[in-house]
Formats: C-alpha cells, sequence, structure tokens
C-alpha cells in the first residue's frame, strides 16, 4: 500500500507520502490563497523526497473538509484527477477527523472536540469520544451558539484557537490545521481494519455565496 494523501480544505497546503506503516516523506504551507498554485508542486515534492513515482501509489486519500468551497475543491478535483489517471482509489475522509488523529497522536485523549474556521464568524467543528471516533458533526455554527457540551470539552483547531473566549479548555500546543500525513495514517488504518472510507465528495455544510438573483428583471422577449 502506498498512499498519496492531501488536503485543503484549512488555509494548509498539505501533501504526504504514507507506506511502510509510516509517513514517507510530506510537505505544507500554510496559505489559505494559493492552494491551486501550490499543490501540484507539492505532489511532486513529496513524491521526489521519498524517492517514489506516480506509478507506484495504489490509492489516494483526500480531505473532504468541511471547508470553504474554493480551496477545498483544488484537493478534491486534484485527486479526482490523479486517481482516474491512474485508475486507483481516491479515498475521502472528514477532514476534521484528520485534526483529531494528529491530536491523539500527539497525546490528547478524548473526549474532545476540533473546531477550524469556517469564516463568517462561524466554526465548523466535531466531538470525539475517548477513543478518538467522531460522535457528533460534522458542524457549522456561530462560537457563541455552540451547544455546552461542546465547548466544556478540551478543544483542538485554529477555530477554536481564533475563538477562545468560547471554549473552557483550548489546546494550542496541539495540531491545528489539516495534516495529510496523519490523514493518510487515519485512512490506512482504516483500511486495514476492512472498513471502506467515504467516496471524494465535499462537505460544505452550507449554501454557497455565489447564487441566482431572485427577482431579476427579465429584458429579452
Amino acid at each position: 500500500m502506498l498512499l498519496l494523501a492531501m488536503d485543503t480544505a484549512t488555509p494548509a497546503v498539505t501533501v504526504a507520502l504514507y507506506g511502510e506503516g509510516r509517513v514517507l516523506a510530506s510537505w505544507e504551507q500554510i496559505d489559505a490563497r494559493r492552494h491551486g498554485e501550490l499543490l501540484m508542486p507539492a505532489v511532486d515534492r513529496v513524491l521526489s523526497t521519498a524517492g517514489r513515482k506516480i506509478s507506484e501509489v495504489t490509492g489516494l486519500v483526500v480531505g473532504n473538509g468541511p471547508g470553504p468551497y474554493t480551496g477545498l475543491r483544488v484537493g478534491l478535483v486534484t485527486a479526482a484527477a490523479l486517481g482516474a489517471a491512474r485508475s486507483v482509489p481516491v479515498h475521502g475522509l472528514c477532514t476534521l477527523d484528520g485534526i483529531a488523529h494528529a491530536a491523539g497522536a500527539a497525546g490528547l485523549t478524548g473526549p474532545f472536540v476540533v473546531a477550524t474556521d469556517a469564516r463568517r464568524k462561524e466554526l465548523y467543528w466535531a466531538r470525539y469520544d475517548a477513543t478518538g471516533s467522531r460522535v457528533d458533526g460534522p458542524a457549522v455554527d456561530r462560537a457563541g451558539e455552540l451547544p455546552a457540551e461542546v465547548t466544556a470539552l478540551p478543544a483542538v483547531g485554529a477555530g477554536a484557537v481564533l475563538y477562545a473566549d468560547a471554549f473552557a479548555d483550548v489546546r494550542r500546543e496541539l495540531p491545528q490545521h489539516a495534516s495529510a500525513g496523519a490523514l493518510a495514517a487515519l485512512a490506512a488504518q482504516r483500511l486495514a481494519a476492512g472498513e471502506e472510507p467515504a467516496p471524494p465528495r465535499p462537505l460544505y455544510l452550507r449554501r454557497p455565496d455565489a447564487q441566482v438573483p431572485a427577482g431579476y428583471k427579465v429584458v429579452t422577449p
């Protein structure tokens, strides 16, 4: 199994190559405005660092979000295109699950909540139990409207840091953005257990900003 993983659902552009039970190479950069420019060069860099070729990859892993529309679709479309070109499966995983997995690997034990910045003064969030399994979410809410049982838990992620006043215990030292290495490790773990990851479909959770205007004036016959 040689998995190429990527995620563009958060400000992090992150790519990793996973095989032999470990991350063979990884690269990431925090830049919310350049996902499209940075992703494919990152793929080339990771493959080169690991001394592998794209033809050796047996599967792709991509973060499904939730995340902003423009950034999220960069990773999903790239993974879908590479998967189709190489005739290998593309596995989608919730980006928040990847952050939770990275937090667990860093020593956090549950229950806890992962929260990322959804913009518009909102958060994408999900709640996890003592085993690190998601038990609630993903969802999107304003920080001040989160359920009390969520805000009382230890909180991980850039959204928790941004709206720290809304949470009782923010773990700033733990991963704040998506990690392709963590996504790949989680996918490998689930595949080994016989679980089939979700298809690579975006979790937008809310309607896009661009919509067909209502009540516009018709100027054609």
